[in-house]
């Protein structure tokens, strides 16, 4: 088993490390959050004082952090690409632009190290089941070196290309998902107005044309899904705010490419609108709410 330090351990990265205790690793683990580092502290990982100190002394360095600029600050100058040992392997699993972690994957390979941007699919409920779905980029060879500690959190481990393709999957999927979101919730709204129940909604578009992993699992309408975020008050799940972030990184990358995307657009235009009305902090499937204020 190896000695891992992790960096960022919030709603997703606390038990991403979790589950790397569980598997047997032993773990570093620092973020601004004491309560973050408490609990984790509590399941047998080893607190770290700093970044710096995350960095010493570990076979490999997990990062899950907000934005760019955040991955930037903690592996630049005198963070971890200046603090950790020769051989140390870097894995960030953030999801950030796609400039950033080249620039950081750039960096560390100039400074000797080996380093997978690894971000990830699957929410916090599979951040704890360890199911996981991760989107690696990087050389064929670190990612075979870094797939026994993805595996120890998730499921579903694939490699995208070289360095920054996982973050380029990675907001891709979540440019599709976040529209397939927008127009469920639009469908399902329009249907009741005129009169359709959303349980036959739901009955009748699971298993039809109109079907997707969001309509069978993710239902913005309370109640048509037991056990989906809508219902249980949009208690997430995946926050719309992140939602928000990710289409607004697939509208970055658009632009860099020069490549259209107009419902992409429009699905990131709503979920501004959306946490402009105070929602961020909710579910993503509680767009619904941008449709129809009144849902419930």
């Amino acid at each position: 088993m190896s000695k891992i330090g992790f960096i960022g351990v919030g709603n997703m990265g606390g038990p991403m490390a979790r589950n790397l205790i569980s598997a047997g690793h032993s773990l570093k683990v620092f973020d601004l959050s004491e309560e973050a580092v408490n609990f984790l502290v509590q399941s047998g990982a080893e607190r770290a004082a700093s970044v710096q100190d995350a960095a010493k002394g570990v076979d490999y360095v997990v990062t899950m952090l907000p934005v760019g600029g955040n991955v930037k600050d903690v592996f630049l100058g005198d963070g971890v690409i200046g603090s950790a040992d020769p051989g140390t392997v870097f894995i960030d699993s953030s999801t950030i632009d796609v400039d950033s972690s080249v620039a950081v994957h750039e960096a560390a390979k100039a400074a000797g190290f080996e380093m997978i941007d690894a971000p990830v699919s699957g929410g916090t409920t599979g951040a704890d089941a360890a199911t996981l779905t991760f989107m690696c980029g990087g050389e064929k060879a670190i990612f075979d070196k870094a797939r026994p500690i993805l595996e120890g959190m998730g499921k579903n481990i694939v490699y995208c290309g070289g360095p920054g393709q996982g973050q380029v999957v990675k907001i891709c999927n979540n440019m599709i998902a976040g529209s397939i979101m927008l127009v469920t919730s639009e469908a399902f709204a329009l249907g009741e107005k005129l009169g359709v129940d959303r349980a036959v909604l739901q009955d009748v578009i699971s298993t039809s044309s109109g079907s997707s992993w969001i309509v069978q699992h993710g239902c913005p309408m309370p109640g048509a899904v037991a056990g989906s975020p809508a219902s249980n008050e949009f208690k997430p799940g995946f926050m719309a705010k992140l939602m928000l972030k990710d289409l607004r990184l697939a509208q970055a990358a658009a632009e860099m490419a020069a490549s259209p995307t107009p419902i992409g657009a429009a699905a990131a235009a709503a979920f501004q609108q959306h946490v402009n009305n105070g929602h961020g902090d909710l579910d993503m499937s509680s767009i619904c709410k941008l449709i129809d204020p009144d849902v419930k």
